[in-house]
């Protein structure tokens, strides 16, 4: 190979890496959470069965699960339609060669990945441009070393299919497109969350006072916007629901007018600046306040990101998900103040600032890799089903009917873990003497003693964690969470090799 023919090589990999090698690593990371992880949990149950029922069900609505399972609020069918479609391709070689569900699950999380890290990389070009490239350096760095956004980004949450519009409308607000801003923001309000008109309100303030777009164009804007995707959304999903439907106006009745979801628990005011925004953020969370006094063009783009956060504080109901939309923009403001404290760590005082904050980088990736080990024992339910398939599938049982209780459901199982030809119920309400006159052949429950049934072994969940004055200076707590059983009049249950339950 001549010289020139090296260079170029040498030359194109270099552009390779300079446009995709932010990509590459959040991609690689965000793939290695969803094949460790790849069960699912009951806040993203809809979009998860939706997918499932649009892939293998298709036309016929009337097998769909949310029929059965509605939920307590009604969710939008479009973002699994979109990811649907898109994984479809792939989905359709895998029945053809009749690979198990649980693939397809993978895929379509892994569709749904692509879609936010790609709205991702967009806002980080705008960043680059903006800041440039130290700052979009290690806006990549501590988007990498923080947990909950790489973890929650292939899990087919409302939240993060909103968060891909909302990506999108960073990336417009940072290049000085106001109308696309406000485009994104009010179909992620309209569509999928209403309750992002909290960060959609303090960013048209935002763009009127800086004079980026007119009042009069505002309300042209966002009132055609929102009769568009309010008129998509109604005519999608009244569809499917059977009913004249727009979910997220339900969403809104039932969360922000009833206050029915403190129902699921409440938190302090503080709680997202004192717990959910240290967890999210790490060591970013100190440096985006100081990107700010170092940077004052990250005000305009801070204080409403900040307000939209005060605002949902209101809210007694409280989950970090909530919030996730204003991770990218404190991380910017952090990629500020980290970039010019590398610049500057030949100063005395930036020195030790750079010491410091090496420091608290570290500190951020041991923090993430003891929640990831958390949050792997987090899905009890589905490392069980997954286990007793493979462990069933050895007796000679005519027919496999599995009872699966709520807790177990809600941790883990989705319809894309069934597996042909096993049968499953998942029939709620039912007394514990039932369960002895059911010709169910297996249960899974949390219960270690079922009369009628033999335990025959448990899977552990994560409990807490531990502190304590010694290296490592932490422990991860687990506890049996879900039993599985098998009936005692089917002998042949008992031919096969169980682990035994404790």
């Amino acid at each position: 190979m001549t010289k020139g023919k090296l260079i170029n090589i040498k030359s194109l990999f270099s552009k390779f890496l300079y446009n995709f090698g932010w990509d590459l690593l959040l991609g690689a990371i965000a793939a290695f959470y969803l094949i460790i992880v790849p069960y699912t949990k009951v806040e993203e149950s809809f979009n998860v069965q939706a997918m499932h029922d649009l892939l293998y069900h298709r036309q016929h609505i009337d097998r769909y699960d949310h029929l059965e399972f509605p939920g307590v609020v009604p969710r939008t069918f479009t973002g699994a339609i979109v990811v649907s479609i898109l994984a479809s391709p792939v989905i359709a070689m895998m029945q053809l060669f009749h690979a198990a569900k649980i693939y397809s699950l993978l895929t379509v999380r892994l569709v749904l990945g692509c879609l936010v890290l790609s709205a991702l990389r967009f806002f980080r070009i705008q960043v680059r441009r903006k800041f440039g490239l130290h700052v979009e350096a290690f806006f990549a760095i501590l988007t990498a070393m923080q947990f909950h956004l790489l973890f929650y980004s292939t899990r087919p949450l409302p939240n993060i299919l909103a968060f891909v519009l909302v990506n999108l409308a960073y990336g417009f607000w940072f290049e000085g497109n106001a109308t696309s801003t406000l485009k994104c923001l009010i179909a992620a309000t309209a569509i999928f969350r209403c309750d992002t008109v909290l960060l959609f309100l303090p960013i048209a303030i935002e763009l009127l006072l800086s004079k980026s777009i007119s009042l009069l164009q505002s309300i042209k804007c966002c009132v055609n916007t929102a009769v568009l995707c309010i008129g998509f959304t109604l005519l999608v999903d009244s569809i499917f629901w059977q009913r004249i439907l727009w979910p997220e106006l339900e969403v809104f009745w039932f969360n922000s007018v009833l206050n029915r979801s403190s129902e699921w628990g409440t938190h302090a005011f503080h709680w997202y600046f004192t717990s959910a925004l240290p967890r999210s953020l790490l060591a970013a969370y100190p440096l985006s306040l100081l990107g700010v006094l170092l940077d004052r063009r990250m005000i305009r783009y801070f204080a409403p990101v900040f307000s939209f956060v005060l605002l949902y504080s209101k809210l007694p109901h409280k989950e970090l998900r909530f919030i996730i939309g204003s991770v990218p923009i404190f991380n910017v403001s952090a990629a500020i103040a980290a970039s010019r404290v590398y610049n500057n760590q030949r100063k005395n005082i930036w020195r030790l600032l750079f010491l410091m904050m090496l420091g608290s980088l570290l500190v951020s990736l041991g923090c993430s890799a003891i929640m990831f080990m958390a949050s792997y024992d987090n899905y009890p339910g589905g490392y069980a089903l997954n286990a007793l398939h493979q462990i069933g599938d050895s007796s000679h049982l005519p027919a496999k009917m599995v009872h699966i209780d709520s807790f177990t459901a809600m941790n883990g199982i989705s319809r894309f873990s069934e597996e042909y030809p096993w049968r499953y119920s998942k029939e709620e309400g039912l007394a514990l003497g039932e369960y002895r006159d059911r010709n169910f052949t297996f249960l899974l429950n949390g219960l270690p003693f079922v009369d009628g049934y033999k335990c025959l072994f448990a899977v552990n969940g994560f409990s807490r964690a531990l502190l304590h004055p010694r290296f490592p200076p932490f422990s991860l707590l687990k506890e049996p969470k879900v039993f599985v059983h098998g009936n005692m009049r089917y002998k042949d249950i008992f031919l096969a090799s169980w682990p035994g339950c404790p």
